[in-house]
């Protein structure tokens, strides 16, 4: 299996990242489905990955959204809303289409909200229910969480309600599956059996019942893969 989970709101410096996991893949099917605006969405991701020497469709643009998705080699799932994205996802019948089509070899990359989707629920978005899916769970590609576009605590900030940190304590309360806060700019790449953390930026790991961990570009996140980590 091949994922590119990135943070999200760095997506546009990427251009390195995502051509050093694609390799000479240039054809791109985009699922833009979290965010309102179909066409402007993929006719802003299309300037972007252009720029980069991709081809991009969207899913949307398609007469049958599961039969792209069935034919595509690379799938990228780009940022919004996460619980319009898995509704509209649900709605389509392309949840069980995507997983298929992942763990049969086509390329997953995932920004933001489309990181969210390949983990097992999409509980640690940072998103509002704007709408109400008929379920939390995701794609489960990946056996743990993502909080994309993680903060730090900042002790200067007058900021009186609930920090990131706490939020995922709160999540951990509740849940046992360990949770990667990806700082904007960073990712994590998987091949196989696999999986590295990369980008310009670290990641902060929380696990139930253990202090946060502190990771750098480099290191290599293999153990997040066992399913009973």
């Amino acid at each position: 299996m091949r994922l590119w989970l990135h943070s999200g709101g760095t997506f546009s410096e990427a251009g390195p990242e995502v051509q050093r996991f694609l390799g000479p893949q240039k054809d791109v099917l985009f699922v833009p489905y979290a965010l309102d605006d179909l066409d402007g969405y993929v006719d802003k991701v299309r300037e972007i990955m252009g720029g980069w020497g991709f081809q991009v469709t969207s899913a949307h643009e398609r007469d049958d959204p599961r039969q792209a998705v069935a034919e595509a080699d690379a799938i990228f799932v780009g940022g919004g809303n996460t619980f319009r994205l898995l509704t509209r996802l649900t709605d389509l019948g392309l949840m069980d289409a995507i997983r298929e089509r992942v763990a049969n070899g086509a390329a997953y990359l995932g920004s933001s909200a489309g990181s969210n989707l390949a983990c097992p629920t999409i509980k640690t978005t940072n998103d509002m229910p704007i709408v109400y899916p008929p379920s939390f769970d995701a794609l489960g590609l990946v056996p743990f969480q993502i909080n994309p576009h993680y903060q730090d605590v900042d002790p200067a900030s007058t900021h009186r309600g609930e920090t990131r940190e706490q939020r995922l304590r709160e999540y951990h309360e509740m849940n046992t599956q360990p949770v990667l806060g990806l700082r904007e700019g960073s990712l994590v790449c998987r091949e196989g059996t696999s999986l590295e953390l990369r980008g310009s930026v670290g990641a902060r790991l929380f696990r139930q019942s253990q202090p946060p961990v502190e990771h750098v570009p480099g290191d290599r996140l293999d153990f997040l893969l066992a399913p009973s980590v």
